[in-house]
Parts: C-alpha cells; sequence; structure tokens
C-alpha cells in the first residue's frame, strides 16, 4: 500500500498519482487529503531548534467530503483488520487532541495560547535536559553495552570475510535531492549532474579506472551502471553513490523526474541485510564490485 501526497506541480490529490519506482510496488493506492488541510505540531525538526519553541499549525484549506486524513485511514484499516481477525481495536484520537493533551501533560504552556500564537511561542533558550531524563542503571549513556560490544566483533570478522568483495558502498544526500519527488522540479534538478559513484583516486588507479569514465557497480543481488568521479575525501575502499535516483522505469506523472539521469541505490541493498541490534534495514556497507564497462 501506498499514500500519495499532493503534488508539488499542482495535481490535485484525487487525480491518478504519478508511476514511479516507489508506487510500482503497490497493491492498492490511496490518494489522503492534503497536509494542509490537517492539524499538526512538530515532533521531529524541533529537535534541532536552537530554542525551545511551541508552535501549532492549523489547518488553511478544507478537506474534501469524499477525502480522509492518513490517521483516519489508519484507523479504518486497524478497525477493518481487528474485525477480520475478532481482535480488539482502539482508534487513534484526531491529531488536535493529541497535541492539546500533550501541551496540557507537558504543563509549560496553555494549549490555547499555542493555538492562538500564528507564528509559535518562543520559550527562551536550551536547558540541559539529558542527564535527568536518562533511565540507564547507571545514570550514563552507556555505550559500551555487551550487546553492541558483540556486534562489534561480529563486524570485525564480517570485514575480513568481505575482504574480496574490496568496497564498500554508502549513500549520500545531496542538498537537491533529499527526496526522490524534488527530481520533479526544474529549479532543483537544473545544472551539474549529481548522480555519479564517488570514489578514493587511489582506488580508481588500483581498478585503471578514470574519473568520468562508465562502470558496473554489482552486489550480491544486483548492478547498476553509472559514471565515477574521484573524491579524496573518502577513505580506501568506500564508494559512495547518492539516493534518489532511477526514475526512468515508465509511468506516468514524473515527467521531469524521467529525464533525470542516475541509476538506483536500491538495486544495489540486499533486503535480507539487517543490522542485528536495531533490527533496521542495513542500507550502508554494502559489499560491491566496480568494473569498468
Amino acid at each position: 500500500m501506498y499514500t500519495h501526497e499532493r503534488a508539488g506541480d499542482g495535481a490535485h490529490p484525487r487525480c491518478k498519482p504519478p508511476s514511479h519506482e516507489t508506487t510500482r510496488h503497490a497493491h492498492l493506492i490511496l490518494p489522503p487529503a492534503s497536509f494542509l488541510s490537517q492539524h499538526h505540531y512538530d515532533l521531529i525538526f524541533n529537535a534541532f531548534a536552537v530554542r525551545q519553541v511551541a508552535r501549532w499549525n492549523l489547518p488553511i484549506e478544507p478537506a474534501a467530503p469524499e477525502e480522509r486524513a492518513d490517521w483516519e485511514i489508519f484507523n479504518g484499516l486497524g478497525a477493518a483488520y481487528a474485525a477480520a481477525a475478532n481482535k480488539p481495536w482502539k482508534p487513534l484520537p484526531a491529531p488536535e487532541l493529541m497535541i492539546e493533551a500533550g501541551l496540557t501533560r507537558a504543563g509549560r504552556v496553555d494549549p490555547a495560547h499555542v493555538r492562538d500564537a500564528e507564528h509559535g511561542l518562543d520559550l527562551g533558550p536550551l536547558e540541559p535536559s539529558l542527564l535527568r531524563r536518562l533511565e540507564t542503571p547507571s545514570g550514563k549513556i552507556e555505550c559500551a553495552s555487551p550487546l553492541l560490544l558483540a556486534e562489534l566483533e561480529s563486524l570485525a570478522a564480517q570485514a575480513t570475510a568481505e575482504a574480496d568483495a574490496t568496497l564498500s558502498l554508502i549513500g549520500r544526500r545531496d542538498v537537491r535531492s533529499n527526496n526522490s519527488w524534488m527530481h520533479n522540479a526544474e529549479r532543483l534538478v537544473k545544472g551539474k549532474l549529481r548522480h555519479h559513484l564517488h570514489m578514493h583516486p587511489e582506488d580508481l588507479a588500483t581498478r585503471k579506472l578514470t574519473e568520468g569514465s562508465r562502470v558496473r557497480v554489482r552486489s550480491i543481488i544486483g548492478s547498476i551502471e553509472t559514471e565515477v568521479l574521484g573524491d579524496a575525501g573518502l577513505m580506501r575502499g568506500v564508494v559512495c553513490l547518492p539516493h534518489g535516483f532511477g526514475h526512468d522505469r515508465g509511468g506516468v506523472g514524473w515527467t521531469r523526474a524521467a529525464t533525470v539521469a542516475g541509476a538506483s541505490y536500491n538495486d544495489l541493498t540486499d533486503t535480507a541485510s539487517l543490522d542485528a541490534p536495531s533490527g533496521n534495514a542495513a542500507l550502508n556497507g554494502t559489499p560491491v564490485w566496480v568494473e569498468a564497462l
């Protein structure tokens, strides 16, 4: 399933969504209401703020009667599954209720005051809080836990076993392509190309590769073709490929992005490879081979 947000080029969410490298995997595409029609309180980027702030973003346009917000879609799917599986289901409350409850529990500001502040509230400079929030038995940040130390030993053994792969692939984000949909904006994709594989000059020389030449990058699950650039800022044995490319697979909608050169990083990553301590997909450190075309 894939939920399609309102397109940046003016397309309405009820229109047929574009077919691209993400939606082509979906069995069902649900077009939710625009984020402009929903309540929002940022919990992610506030962590990078340089001052304490509180801001409640109110809807600026109404949702159409047939549209559903993400939380409403989730509630609908959850209720349907619970009914089919004969399990209990407790629906999520509306976002504005969750925001109000969170602000009330924090106790620092009146939720109504935050809601009425068009540009948010400045609550003053940041204050140290990490030590009082730690819940470890020692009261310290326990970086050297047995789980992590054991995993480090496992990684060292794995690196020795994969020495013949010679290169480890890591990703990167260009400032103008943090997300793949940005490639459908002309102002962001114009100028020099940014899809190249970056490699240390000594690794280039070892493989008798020249800067700008076409190469094949292989992993245990697939291969791509791209151009290679020398980058002395990388460690030897490491190659770096920008993510977010690979729009030339047919379909409609992303007409501008489809003309942007570049192969997909995801064609090289192994879906069965996991970071053991966290259980997350291992998207960096992928063993690859690079050879001239």
